[in-house]
């Protein structure tokens, strides 16, 4: 599953009225900004079901410097697929473990052909540009009447003409 990627940046924008400027401010996906009690309001879910994801390993989220968790926007949306998963297709959290299981090796998967078509397409131009070189120097090459040896073009137009 890939999460939308958000920059961190501020925006300064003057508000209407008395000339005071707000700031808006967006944060990384992956950031972890949110305290279990928010995180579990926002996937409509109780904290302690937060915490029992988390021991299944279906969610990690960070950590503050003092150990506190924090979740990120991606952690969200997370929970609410597990929460879909169970509630509205009825599947138990073994079958969700699986279902994430095979979405990340389908992700890994798709990584690794994307990089190979990219390296096959790469070989494609490099073995178009040998053909053309090919194609030129044969056009170049002559076979010289003596032997059969072969010569290149240069060369005859340089040497003195025999008869």
């Amino acid at each position: 599953m890939s999460a939308a990627r958000k920059p961190e940046s501020e925006e300064k924008q003057p508000s209407r009225g008395r000339g005071r400027a707000t700031a808006r401010v967006t944060v990384d996906a992956e950031r972890g900004v949110f305290m279990i009690s928010v995180a579990a309001e926002l996937a409509e879910m109780h904290p302690q079901t937060l915490r029992m994801y988390e021991a299944r390993g279906l969610i990690e989220p960070k950590r503050s410097p003092k150990g506190t968790r924090l979740y990120s926007y991606a952690d969200v949306e997370r929970l609410r697929r597990i929460q879909e998963m169970t509630a509205e297709l009825g599947m138990n959290l073994a079958g969700v473990e699986r279902v994430l299981e095979l979405e990340e090796k389908l992700a890994s998967m798709n990584r690794k052909v994307n990089a190979l078509e990219h390296r096959a397409e790469q070989l494609y131009r490099e073995v178009e540009r040998l053909e053309q070189l090919r194609r030129e120097l044969r056009a170049e090459i002559v076979p010289y009447a003596r032997g059969g040896a072969l010569v290149h073009v240069r060369a005859i137009a340089h040497s003195p003409r025999r008869s």
